[in-house]
């Protein structure tokens, strides 16, 4: 790449860095990974393996220190660490992008908005899953009308994992935004609101199912959209046999779509979306288009995570709006704590 290029500092190499973050900065065009801060010697070997010219540092202090150094900070560390250390690059003078959920609350989340907008800098949020193949087709149907008005979008992520695999994400500290809601939930209401607008009434059941956990592990969330569309939207981690991945019906038409977008495989496996075929799905199993019976296969657009890291430059580069608006994700956030609300309290959560 060329010395013009955006240098960005990674704050955390855990899976969400290590396979989400760091191979789409560093493929990139007009982005230069330069520092990744991890203290874990593990860590800190795979990262030098494989981007050998990123400085490494123990500490996100050193990366404020360095911040000169700097064009722009991504926040891959844990939920709980969000809102401290997004707080801190924007004191530091720094863009930052944060993994989602952009902090645990809705109120830190308007905190984090408010900062960035006094001190003029750009905040944005890593909602990849606005580029799943199978989303970007759903968009594409309902953008040429191909299903009528949109009734309802059902959006399932389940999985089959029986047996909990520890650390924070399954830790029942509110500070840890740990369970399904706020992990999985963060995806799923996000696209909700991106496909259909503001939600709202929220109904949520909120389970955990699974002995030795205290958090959510089966969650299903009903949300009713402006304009009277809903979404129905599960999240499970004891599915066996997982339904559709998603299916939106209209008034003219319905589009299903089964199995998982190729790209968190893809990635986790070290291919890089400078790969050949990347975010390609498989023909046999394109979603299906119904209209009054008949049944066609729909190509899935080609998964697109690249494209947040690509607006990103644009954003930072040309003033073009952000790859994503941290309002939408704290418009996400209120929903989810809407939803906790709701099966607290086993009743319908009215939005203002």
């Amino acid at each position: 790449m060329s010395d013009t290029s955006l240098r960005v500092g990674l704050v955390g190499y855990g899976t969400a860095g290590s396979a989400f973050h760091a191979p789409l900065i560093s493929t990139t065009p007009g982005l230069r990974l330069s520092a990744i801060v991890t203290a874990d010697p593990g860590r800190r070997r795979a990262a030098a393996g494989t981007h050998p010219g990123a400085a490494l540092l123990d500490t996100a202090d050193a990366l404020w220190a360095a911040a000169g150094d700097l064009d722009v900070v991504v926040v891959a560390s844990p939920n709980r660490t969000h809102a401290p250390l997004a707080r801190a690059a924007l004191h530091a003078g720094l863009p930052v992008v944060v993994d989602k959920p952009l902090t645990p609350t809705a109120a830190e989340g308007d905190e984090l908005v408010r900062l960035a907008a006094e001190r003029g800098l750009l905040l944005s949020v890593y909602q990849n899953r606005r580029w799943d193949g199978d989303f970007l087709t759903a968009r594409r149907l309902v953008d040429e009308g191909a299903l009528g008005r949109v009734l309802r979008f059902e959006s399932r992520f389940e999985r089959w994992r029986p047996v909990p695999k520890g650390g924070w994400r399954e830790s029942d500290d509110p500070a840890d935004a740990g369970g399904l809601l706020y992990d999985l939930g963060s995806h799923l209401v996000d696209q909700a609101l991106q496909l259909l607008g503001p939600a709202t009434e929220v109904y949520a059941e909120v389970h955990t199912r699974r002995a030795g956990i205290q958090v959510d592990d089966d969650v299903f969330v009903a949300l009713r959209h402006a304009g009277d569309a809903r979404s129905h939207l599960w999240m499970s981690a004891l599915a066996a046999a997982p339904g559709p991945r998603l299916r939106v019906l209209g008034d003219r038409g319905a589009y299903t779509k089964h199995g998982m977008d190729v790209q968190e495989d893809a990635l986790r496996a070290g291919r890089l979306p400078t790969d050949p075929g990347w975010g390609e799905d498989d023909p046999a199993r394109y979603g299906m288009l119904t209209v009054d019976g008949k049944d066609e296969p729909v190509p899935t657009e080609p998964g697109a995570y690249q494209r947040f890291y690509s607006g990103l430059v644009l954003a930072l580069r040309d003033g073009a709006p952000p790859p994503v608006d941290p309002a939408g994700s704290v418009a996400a956030l209120r929903v989810l704590e809407a939803a906790r609300r709701s099966a607290g309290e086993r009743r319908v959560v009215t939005l203002g």
